[in-house]
């Protein structure tokens, strides 16, 4: 019987530790927290976990060599070190990261080797990148072109989880979700390249109704561009990537980015309160004049902070009563207690609070929605659009919606390598019907399916107008 080596027991590890015992697979988690592994194993006879540091290259090297598969659920900075070890054994390895350059370039040591190194075996990405193509692939077959393409995921509280002002909580790497706006932004719409740097990333979202949900608003992702090539469709005029959120996210993170408080920079804050941090970011964005009339003031009489709180909706460029300055006081910002920091960065700070206030509670479900919209053109000059959607709630925090949607593909990816069912070596990632069209089959039959839709009005095109 086969032996996989699970790196990792974070938020997502369960169910593709239960998945692959389910099949009887022997599997042995190695991470720092072992307790965490022993109650996700729970007591099946096949699973073992042990404790191990993902800086510990000597132990990584034989625990590669003693199984026959390795997963990396580890941070992707660890993704290429755990990878030179399975080449060095001939181990194929699957994650759910993306391809970093580091990684893609071990492509060839890969082949040599005659291994797999399975990447972005997730949700976004993964089940995005599985989905789109089974579409695009068969609109190819059909001889026509894809003019426009959109790809939107977003994992949040299902709607009546979603009741603080940020209408979000944190189901998985809450760290990377804040760190994440901090990035540009570049897409593709109409033939026109769209570049947002980080400091307008947030400012004019778009709107789209997901049935289910209700209204919800997008924001670019990163590099779209780039996709044109990873999906073969060098003809596409839009290219979009986007994240959903409820209403009123994108304009909180952008009030936090023009206060600079998820910004990565450190300073000195000895002696701070969450009130003085806010003095500290005005008088560095707008000088000593702006806030005359906090200094020297008592930090704890309140009208000192009724005046901070109209000087930093002035600053925004927002009402006191606006749903940013809301969110701020709801967090904290305000506030006269003592931070107990040093040197630090209000990114640091300002996640932290975040994190405090918003984990999804014990009785709470998280949900995962994701739309792909195409306008498709053909020979004889007909267009046609093309919806795929899927909506997927989990049950409880325990048992969330983000960790199957991440961690099934995934599983199911390492049952198909070491069944010799994916027979390309080298880097790859889920692009080719080879691995999407079974592992999405798979996870139709486990629940999680895309709802596609075809030959749909123009008028469901984003940005459709009726001249066209």
């Amino acid at each position: 019987m086969n032996k996989i080596l699970i790196l990792g027991s974070g938020l997502v590890a369960q169910p593709i530790i239960r998945y692959l015992l389910s099949k009887g697979y022997f599997v042995t988690v190695a991470s720092n927290t072992p307790d965490r592994s022993d109650a996700m194993i729970a007591g099946n006879e096949k699973g073992k976990s042990i404790y191990w540091e993902a800086t510990d290259e000597g132990s990584l090297n034989d625990l590669v060599a003693g199984h026959d598969i390795t997963v990396s659920l580890l941070p992707y900075v660890f993704h290429v070190m755990v990878a030179r070890h399975c080449i060095n054994h001939k181990k194929n390895l699957v994650t759910s990261s993306y391809v970093k350059p580091e990684m893609r370039a071990l492509d060839e040591a890969a082949r040599n080797a005659g291994i797999i190194l399975l990447n972005e075996m997730g949700l976004d990405p993964g089940i995005d990148h599985m989905s789109a193509m089974r579409i695009i692939d068969r609109i190819h077959d059909r001889g026509g072109a894809i003019l426009e393409f959109y790809s939107i995921c977003g994992a949040l509280p299902a709607p009546e989880a979603a009741n603080n002002p940020f209408r979000y909580k944190f189901s998985w790497s809450p760290k990377g979700v804040i760190l994440a706006g901090n990035n540009d932004a570049t897409y593709l719409q109409r033939g026109k390249t769209i570049n947002l740097p980080t400091e307008i990333l947030f400012r004019n979202p778009f709107k789209l109704d997901f049935p289910g949900v209700g209204s919800l608003e997008v924001y670019p992702n990163r590099d779209s561009i780039s996709y044109k090539e990873i999906y073969a469709i060098p003809e596409a005029r839009t290219m979009f990537r986007g994240t959903f959120r409820y209403t009123g996210w994108c304009e909180i993170l952008d009030a936090l980015k023009k206060m600079k408080l998820i910004s990565p920079e450190k300073f000195d804050m000895s002696g701070m309160t969450y009130a003085g941090l806010m003095v500290h970011q005005l008088r560095e964005l707008r000088g000593e004049e702006y806030v005359k009339k906090l200094s020297g003031t008592d930090l704890t009489d309140t009208a000192y902070v009724s005046e901070l709180v109209d000087k930093v909706a002035g600053f925004i460029g927002v009402e006191v009563d606006s749903v940013s300055i809301s969110a701020m006081k709801w967090l904290g910002l305000f506030l006269t207690e003592p931070m107990n920091r040093a040197v630090d960065s209000t990114f640091e700070v300002v996640s932290d609070l975040m994190i405090g206030k918003m984990p999804l509670g014990p009785e709470e479900r998280d949900m995962v929605v994701m739309q792909h919209l195409f306008l498709a053109g053909y020979s004889d000059g007909s267009k046609e659009v093309i919806r795929s959607r899927m909506l997927d709630f989990g049950t409880l925090s325990t048992d969330t919606s983000i960790a199957r949607t991440v961690a099934l593909p995934a599983a199911i990816g390492v049952e198909m390598v070491l069944n010799g069912q994916i027979r390309v070596k080298g880097v790859h990632v889920p692009v080719i019907p080879e691995i999407y069209n079974p592992v999405l089959d798979r996870l139709e039959t486990l629940g999680i399916k895309m709802i596609e839709e075809y030959n749909l009005p123009a008028s469901e095109m984003i940005g459709y107008k009726e001249s066209e």
